[in-house]
């Protein structure tokens, strides 16, 4: 058995192997490395820039309505898979939100519900445009971050929110 732990989150796995992705962010297997070898960037405490902080605070906006609005497809779907992806999906978006309060060192705001379609179709595609939105805004805020362990937490969700994709289009 060996640790290894996500340089996006600075969460656990503990396995024979490493994960293709952590299962806690998303963030792709090059993220994640033996536990001696791991500099999680959300445990980084530096001062950041104000354009940082500006694309820091949308993120945690948009990750924190994407899984209140995750969690309410998962409480629409009536397949069993489909409630297990959306709970899936709204802990990564969630962690996600934890991340960007931790890279600003601020306290969780209260997430409020969102509403979503009784329909899957309507869910899945407002769930490839929730994607798709987040992955040009990741790629633009990581071009826009002057830090280079910000840079790498969008582009880590910009992978996760494309993963997010993929996974959705096979049910279109």
């Amino acid at each position: 058995m060996n640790l290894y732990i996500c340089e996006i989150c600075g969460d656990a796995y503990i396995g024979v192997e490493k994960p293709s992705d952590c299962s806690f962010c998303g963030a792709k297997g090059n993220f994640i490395k033996l536990g001696s070898e791991a500099e999680p960037i959300a445990e980084i405490k530096t001062e950041i820039s104000e354009l940082s902080k500006k694309n820091l605070l949308e993120t945690l906006t948009l990750e924190t309505k994407a899984n209140a609005i995750y969690l309410c497809m998962a409480g629409k779907a009536k397949e069993y898979q489909i409630i297990k992806m959306y709970k899936r999906l709204a802990k990564i978006e969630l962690e996600h939100a934890i991340i960007a309060t931790k890279l600003l060192q601020i306290s969780m705001p209260e997430i409020k519900p969102e509403i979503c379609s009784d329909e899957m179709l309507e869910n899945f595609k407002k769930t490839i445009e929730l994607e798709d939105h987040a992955v040009e805004l990741y790629k633009k805020f990581a071009g826009e971050s002057a830090e280079a362990h910000i840079r790498k937490f969008f582009g880590a969700i910009m992978q996760a929110e494309i993963g997010h994709i993929e996974l959705i289009k096979k049910y279109l």
